[in-house]
């Protein structure tokens, strides 16, 4: 493949491009009307327009980055899931002004019953004023990134899949299926679990193959509902992971073991769900009318690694496991946030020289550690005596508050520390959204930028403030002296030393500018 050398200023031929939504978009480079042209310029392409790539994209846009998204689907999926964001991506859609808009096309639901469907509500005082899961529709969450990806001036190309890569040292040539070739600085995969930027790649995906396969869905019941519930409480014992209950008005939400193992790209039938009622249940409850029906493994894999020179991996593309406690799309938002601020940083030019490095360095034990959660939890759903044994013990267990805390906290974000090295307990963790003068701390990040949060009035940003905004509030609700935030809200230093302070804008910020 033809790799032509990149620039990063634009050509004569650049004109103002329409994205997908008709807005005009000043700085994206001209249609090539031939492969035998020069292919068309970006900083970055991602691969994919689920919720991690629309997630990325606007987190770029918040850095001026010129972005590309490729989408091979040409509509949405023709079924509708409910998704959970939990606690975290919930926050971090406050983070970014997106939670009054979820929120409307979203239902709270309680942060409790996550760990292998172990009934034990959330414990007291999380450390969060998001302690909830809110179920939206996983169209609707897509929609509403893509727009706001969008409405940053990101271009999202539908139809269009993947075909080649090839990187050199100044960029990534994109070749798609029509023959079409793009160049880019950088391209990011988040084209899902079957990812065909991580097969050109070559890097290895070990894990475990399925085993066992479920049935999901939405649908409406033909039975009493009281007759549904004994029923229910009787096949429970013996095998947890069913599960028919309400799930909003007339409609019932499904879930029942499967026979064997199907293709994931092919949605269950309504008779499918028919068929393993009445072989599990004696019934099939009169289901009809399906609102959506999905189908799931316990195929558990991750990536070995995150980055190949100018190609990054994130989302499924990177890891996958079974949906319980629901952290999949939540995981893939969250490694949109992390990669976002450091490829915009490497981008813009200002970037440390590892930065790019603390992406995989952060997010591969996070998935390494949700990859385990959920190996633990299909192990307790198991009908053998053991496991069962196992989840009667954990089950008493979730009674101490300390426990059923770290499972929550664990399955929600919230626990997660990356390691900055020795200090506070606070040092690597993310900030929950405290009161300041200006009123709420996440209101204070929309912009995608640093933080200092100086209770001290006597720090300064100096050179980083093209970069990081300075907060000086006495009356801010911290017990430590100063913080410094990075854009994704995690604790960078805590302090009240300037020199201390310059050292660590330097490791995440690089050089001042002046």
């Amino acid at each position: 493949m033809h790799s032509p050398q990149f620039t990063t200023e634009p050509s004569a031929t650049d004109t103002v491009e329409r994205d997908s939504t008709g807005v005009d978009v000043p700085g994206l480079p001209s249609p090539a009307s031939g492969t035998d042209r020069a292919p068309r310029v970006f900083d970055v392409i991602i691969a994919g327009c689920g919720p991690t790539g629309a997630m990325l994209a606007a987190e770029l846009r918040l850095h001026d980055v010129r972005v590309l998204v490729l989408e091979k689907d040409t509509e949405p999926a023709s079924f509708v899931r409910i998704v959970g964001l939990h606690i975290r991506s919930i926050e971090l859609m406050a983070m970014r002004g997106l939670l009054d808009r979820i929120l409307e096309r979203g239902r709270r639901r309680p942060a409790g019953g996550f760990f292998a469907a172990i009934n034990k509500p959330a414990p007291e005082g999380l450390d969060s004023a998001h302690a909830y899961l809110l179920g939206i529709p996983q169209p609707v969450i897509v929609q509403l990134l893509e727009e706001h990806a969008i409405k940053l001036g990101a271009q999202v190309r539908h139809g269009c899949a993947v075909a080649g890569l090839e990187q050199d040292d100044d960029g990534v040539t994109v070749e798609l299926a029509g023959g079409e070739q793009l160049r880019s600085r950088y391209l990011v995969g988040c084209d899902g679990a079957r990812s065909t930027v991580r097969k050109l790649l070559g890097v290895g995906f070990p894990g475990e193959p399925s085993r066992s396969e479920t049935l999901m869905g939405e649908m409406e019941v033909g039975v009493p509902q009281e007759e549904i519930a004994a029923k229910v409480a009787e096949i429970r014992k013996s095998d947890p992971r069913f599960i028919l209950g309400p799930a909003g008005v007339g409609t019932y939400r499904v879930v029942v073991p499967a026979a064997g193992v199907s293709d994931r790209a092919e949605p269950p039938t309504r008779d499918d769900f028919r068929q393993q009622l009445r072989a599990i249940a004696g019934t099939d409850f009169g289901v009809h009318s399906p609102r959506w029906l999905s189908r799931f493994g316990d195929a558990t894999r991750l990536a070995e690694r995150y980055r190949v020179g100018r190609v990054l991996l994130a989302g499924d593309a990177a890891h996958i496991h079974p949906p319980l406690g629901g952290q999949g799309l939540n995981l893939g938002v969250q490694d949109a946030f992390n990669l976002g601020w450091k490829l915009a940083a490497q981008v813009r030019g200002w970037a440390p020289e590892t930065l790019l490095d603390t992406y995989q360095a952060e997010r591969h034990p996070v998935a390494a550690d949700v990859l385990d959660n959920t190996r633990a939890q299909m192990e307790l759903l198991s009908r053998e005596p053991g496991p069962r044994s196992v989840r009667r013990l954990l089950t008493e267990l979730m009674d101490f508050d300390q426990v059923n805390r770290y499972l929550i906290e664990k399955i929600t974000a919230i626990g997660i520390r990356y390691d900055f090295g020795e200090g506070h307990d606070l040092l690597g963790r993310r900030l929950r959204d405290i009161d300041v003068k200006q009123g709420h701390l996440y209101g204070l990040l929309h912009r995608g930028r640093g933080l200092l949060l100086d209770r001290t009035e006597r720090l300064t940003v100096g050179g980083w403030s093209d970069r990081v905004d300075h907060l000086a509030d006495p009356t801010a609700m911290l017990d430590v002296p100063c913080v410094l935030l990075r854009p994704d809200g995690h604790v960078a230093w805590i302090g009240d030393d300037q020199q201390d302070l310059d050292d660590h804008l330097s490791r995440w910020f690089g050089k001042p500018a002046n």
